[in-house]
């Protein structure tokens, strides 16, 4: 008899089925488990793609920079020789029409904003950029300082 109490008590276990309310729960947590990974993905496509951004935008900063210390110093204090404004794309060797987002850009040289004796053989060199991730609109800056003969001549 306690045997076969224990073997048809078994069986009625294997036989029995999650309840609604289990089966309710489990698709609840497997969906909120799916949704926060989902979200964390989204949120990973959108911080490399800011990253990416941002990375474009040091490099044109830089290329400006850079271009600016081949010129000589009478270029650089020449009015309108190097443009001010200029637009830039994140892909500049894609075809047209497919280069991405535009990033807009200043540059200005202005004096420098300290006072010694050698200040008017510097200019201070400013690049702004301005650009759009979707709605946001973002913005990066660089400064530098260009000197008539190079930094050898105050360093050494």
């Amino acid at each position: 008899m306690k045997i076969r109490i224990s073997i048809r008590s078994r069986l009625k276990h294997s036989l029995a089925a999650f309840s609604l309310m289990e089966v309710t729960m489990g698709m609840g947590m497997i969906g909120m488990v799916a949704g926060a990974m989902l979200t964390g993905i989204s949120s990973g496509f959108f911080t490399m793609q800011m990253a990416r951004e941002n990375q474009r935008a040091t490099q044109i900063m830089l290329e400006k920079v850079e271009t600016i210390r081949l010129y000589s110093w009478d270029q650089i204090n020449t009015t309108n020789f190097i443009p001010s404004s200029f637009t830039n794309a994140y892909d500049p060797s894609a075809p047209s029409g497919s280069q991405g987002l535009i990033y807009n850009g200043t540059l200005t040289i202005s004096a420098v904003p300290i006072t010694t004796a050698y200040s008017a053989d510097m200019k201070q060199v400013k690049v702004q950029l301005n650009w759009k991730t979707g709605s946001i609109p973002r913005q990066r800056e660089f400064t530098t300082y260009v000197a008539r003969n190079g930094l050898q001549d105050y360093i050494y």
